[in-house]
């Protein structure tokens, strides 16, 4: 039998089988919300507003313009329908719609029409939780039209998430979005049409930007100077294992402080070692260490290895030291003349060195009298030589194809003919050349006199040039304007058409700038940057002019223009690249002598003669008379009159006899001084002065004066009042022959204050990259010779040294200790009786403190020389020649 329950006919109806409306459909359409929100429905108020209000979302999100236009128009859904509404995370309907773009870009249009009727129907466009209003979402995602419609419509660009971040910020953050650039640029001057000037993130947006820029000029700068010297590109290193980066270079580190320059007398500025390791410790740390892009670490251990031999030893162990760091180095860039790399690393860690051993007063003035300073100076002049050297072959290769014979108005100077060749011509044209020139003039031109003798005054007329300058330049200009028909020869280039276009001045000039781009961004000391290139202008002068004077085919007035020109780009480099004028000042001799070939044949009158030579005071008769004597003559040009011709030929006897006359008193001189020193004693200081003399080099090689000049000279370029135009080098020694000598080599001098070696060059190498790559602006290149030198004193890096350096002084394996702690092995409580880590004098325990012995150093030297000068007695070359 059945429960009563079961079997009632009245307990069956009490169940409800009819569905449950659906509330919360995936995809809303307008018959389905209009069916549920109908009057027989029979949804109650609270299901109707649930229904609409998940209508109105879904199609936010999947921008239904269709549905929102319904809910927004129909009358049954207005009364249900809130437009403030909000998710979890405080994002509003206009914000629930942006965040659909981009992921159907064919509903993009309908999206945007939906966020525009939103915003037509009054929804709220207020931030979310954090901070984030309709229009930072906009810059992120919808296109410009729409950003533009919000902020006409209630969005301000400045509103400002939790984060003090507007839409901008989050547009640029430190670089632009890619593709949001124009949303950038319509934020950025809605903002400026405000007021706005910029904010914080936009200034560091803008230093990103520039640092950037600045890198990848960099980059493109190191990748072309690589290709031209040859430098393999793992030696500029990367930015992470280069201790000197950009972000640090920026920063001028010009302090007084003396603490920088002389540390506390612990071993936390030392490097212990024992005499018996410096072999090893030399193989390690020089020898086979490789050289790499401002990489300071050798001169920063070699200091701290110096300062504990000279502070907690005797002198024994000092000049040990000294004599065979210097050594070493000395023998590493021996090894390697041709490796640009590595002599430029060794002359800026020997530089580091030799500074920081001056500016710290607790071993400079022991170091100073033992010398140790001197050997210092020695290997920092080798190695600069060195460069030198190298820089000199490579001008050489260009030398005479760049500057002597390159002409770049070649099709002006094809007409150009001269007596000496005139019969030769005449021959190869045949006789349809005739025409121009008649039998008798021909004869006179094969049987004239050499051009160094005066013509005969039987001889026809030739039109001449007179001293004034309008009458010679209208002459020579008519010399351009003959008849280019003189030679019927086939052109090689018409012959060889595949042949490579001579070098040009630009090529040199292009290695030039190689090189000094390299020793800028190596922080060569300026300095010692202005002074190679004063020796390297000074053999590249003295090597033109004697190549003009004693090759016959450079004396005459066309090669002379066309030398000139070519040399006036060497000239404007100078200049371009921030060098003081002193600099081109040696190329005076060489101006005077050009000048000399192409005003001679003009001068007729004695008077004008002798003003001419008034005006050339770097070349002397010996001189003017050689290319008087072995000037080749154009075709009807003037010669110097027999009057002027005499008056040169007694200038040079006078000159010989002055000439005999200062070689017997520097004879009287020299053999004074000898007798001077066989009389007193001779100390192994005066030996080393005597060897490094013979160098050509040392300031000793000049007098007193000159020597004092120069300290003078250098020192007022680290005067950042004074114009570094006022720079003039050390002139060499007068010359007194026809040649000037290119092996003299100028005084290498440093400054007075020890603290400007370690000056670094300034930032106009970057600043100025546009400017020198168009090297024929000579007006720019005139400006960046005026004003002050450029530089920059950053001692804040000097004597950095982690754990890692030990492994060049200690090994790799026993360095790795002394980046951990050290456990105290004894009894007791290492860190003190209270749990104290300090010890009873309130230092460290990791600070190792010790009571320096300060040994009083003799002043007496112990009789040891280097095993090796930088340069023998006479020898010019130290690449080609080692002893």
């Amino acid at each position: 039998m059945l429960p009563e329950s079961i079997s009632s006919p009245t307990s069956i109806h009490s169940f409800d089988f009819d569905p449950e409306p659906d509330l919360h459909p995936l995809y809303p359409s307008t018959p389905h919300i209009a069916v549920h929100l109908s009057s027989h429905s029979g949804l109650n108020p609270d299901q109707k507003a649930e229904l609409v209000r998940h209508s109105l979302s879904r199609a936010c999100v999947f921008a239904e313009i269709s549905v929102l236009q319904y809910l927004s128009s129909d009358s049954q859904a207005q009364s249900y329908l809130d437009l403030s509404s909000r998710d979890d995370d405080g994002v509003g309907l206009v914000s629930l719609t942006i965040h659909g773009f981009g992921s159907d870009s064919e509903r993009d249009v309908e999206r945007e029409e939906c966020v525009r009727l939103l915003v037509a129907q009054g929804a709220d466009l207020g931030p979310d939780k954090a901070g984030w209003t309709p229009l930072h979402h906009a810059a992120l995602l919808s296109p410009p039209s729409l950003i533009s419609f919000l902020m006409t419509h209630g969005c301000s660009p400045f509103d400002v998430t939790r984060r003090n971040l507007t839409a901008l910020d989050i547009v640029t953050a430190h670089s632009i979005m890619p593709g949001r650039a124009d949303v950038a640029l319509l934020l950025e001057e809605a903002m400026r049409g405000e007021g706005w000037t910029g904010g914080k993130m936009e200034q560091k947006r803008r230093q990103f930007d520039e640092l950037m820029k600045r890198k990848g000029k960099q980059q493109v700068l190191r990748e072309d100077v690589g290709r031209i010297l040859g430098i393999p590109s793992r030696w500029w290193g990367s930015d992470s294992q280069n201790p000197f980066s950009d972000s640090d270079s920026e920063e001028d580190q010009d302090d007084d402080d003396g603490a920088i320059y002389t540390p506390p007398a612990d071993y936390t500025s030392m490097l212990v070692f024992s005499p018996f390791a410096l072999p090893g410790i030399f193989e390690s740390l020089i020898t086979n260490y490789p050289p790499s892009f401002r990489d300071a670490q050798p001169a920063n251990v070699l200091y701290m290895l110096a300062r504990f031999a000279c502070l907690t030893c005797d002198h024994n162990w000092l000049e040990d030291f000294m004599l065979g760091a210097t050594e070493a180095i000395e023998d590493c860039f021996f090894n390697h003349p041709e490796d640009i790399t590595c002599l430029v690393f060794w002359l800026y860690n020997t530089t580091v060195w030799l500074h920081l051993m001056q500016c710290d007063n607790s071993i400079s003035e022991a170091c100073e009298m033992l010398g140790s300073l001197e050997l210092i100076e020695e290997t920092i002049n080798s190695v600069f030589v060195f460069i030198i050297r190298l820089a000199e072959r490579k001008i050489d290769e260009f030398l005479d194809a760049a500057l002597l014979d390159y002409q770049s108005l070649g099709s002006e100077f094809e007409s150009v003919q001269f007596e000496s060749e005139w019969s030769f011509l005449r021959s190869l044209t045949g006789k349809k050349k005739n025409a121009t020139v008649t039998p008798n003039s021909t004869l006179k031109a094969a049987s004239s006199p050499t051009s160094h003798q005066p013509p005969s005054p039987g001889r026809a007329a030739s039109p001449s040039l007179s001293a004034s300058s309008s009458r010679g330049f209208s002459s020579f200009t008519s010399t351009f304007s003959r008849n280019r028909a003189g030679s019927s020869t086939t052109p090689l280039q018409s012959i060889f058409p595949d042949t490579p276009p001579p070098p040009s001045p630009n090529e040199l000039t292009s290695y030039l700038t190689a090189l000094h781009t390299l020793l800028t961004l190596s922080e060569i000391n300026p300095a010692l940057t202005t002074q190679l290139w004063s020796q390297v202008m000074y053999w590249t002068s003295c090597e033109l002019f004697n190549r003009i004077i004693t090759r016959k085919k450079y004396l005459c007035r066309s090669r002379a223009v066309q030398i000139g020109m070519n040399l006036s780009v060497l000239e404007e480099w100078v200049g371009q690249m921030g060098l003081p004028r002193g600099v081109q000042s040696h190329f005076a001799p060489v101006r005077d002598l050009l000048n000399w070939l192409q005003c001679l044949s003009s001068i007729t009158e004695f008077s004008d003669l002798v003003a001419t030579i008034q005006t050339m005071k770097n070349i002397n008769p010996l001189q003017m008379r050689r290319a008087v004597r072995d000037y080749k003559y154009e075709v009807n040009e003037g010669r110097m009159t027999e009057e002027c011709v005499q008056y040169l030929t007694q200038l040079q006897k006078d000159w010989e006899r002055h000439r005999v006359k200062l070689g017997v008193e520097a004879l009287r001189k020299e053999m004074g001084e000898r007798e001077r020193d066989r009389e007193g004693s001779v100390s192994s200081f005066a030996t080393d002065s005597a060897d490094h003399s013979g160098q050509g080099s040392s300031i000793s090689a000049s007098s007193s004066s000159d020597v004092i000049a120069a300290q003078e000279a250098i020192d007022l370029l680290f005067d950042r009042g004074t114009d570094k135009s006022s720079w003039e080098p050390v002139q060499p020694p007068k010359v007194l022959g026809e040649l000037l000598d290119s092996r003299y080599m100028l005084p290498l001098v440093f400054p007075s204050n020890p603290r400007m070696l370690g000056a670094l060059p300034g930032n106009s190498l970057r600043d100025d990259d546009d400017k020198r790559s168009n090297a024929s602006d000579s007006r720019s290149a005139s400006r960046s010779s005026v004003g002050a030198m450029p530089w920059r004193a950053k001692n804040r890096k000097l004597r950095n040294l982690g754990s890692g350096a030990l492994k060049w002084v200690d090994g790799a394996a026993s360095a790795s200790r002394w980046g951990r702690p050290v456990v105290e092995e004894e009894d007791g409580d290492p860190a003190g009786e209270n749990g104290d880590p300090a010890g009873e004098d309130g230092e460290h325990p990791d600070k190792l403190q010790v009571d320096i012995n300060f040994t009083p150093l003799t002043r007496k030297r112990s009789g040891k020389v280097k095993g090796r000068p930088s340069l023998q007695t006479g020898e010019t070359t130290p690449v080609v020649q080692r002893t």
